[in-house]
């Protein structure tokens, strides 16, 4: 089937998504949840160029979810953990400052 034509229909299972205004901090942070997902099977990134503010994220699923709801999936589940991340540095750094 060619691609160019009409009728051709997208493999919502394959996609690579484009992330502007980011480098290998968010793309890697979520390259390792798309990988911890079963349905994933095969996630990765790359920059075109180190001077572009840019991240292509190429994700392949099994076929149970489409390659949107995986990235989905994988930004809350990153939102999640950075949300603990945070409120735990929050209780340390408490514990350690002399009340008054």
């Amino acid at each position: 089937m060619d691609p160019s034509t009409s009728d051709s229909v997208p493999d919502y299972f394959g996609t690579t998504f484009s992330v502007e205004d980011e480098d290998h901090t968010l793309a890697n942070s979520l390259r390792f949840f798309l990988n911890k997902n079963p349905h994933v099977s095969f996630c990765g990134y790359s920059m075109p160029h180190p001077s572009e503010e840019l991240v292509n994220v190429r994700i392949q699923t099994t076929g149970e979810v489409t390659a949107t709801q995986a990235l989905r999936t994988s930004c809350d589940d990153l939102r999640d953990v950075c949300g603990h991340m945070r409120s735990t540095f929050k209780d340390a750094l408490a514990s350690h400052i002399p009340k008054k």
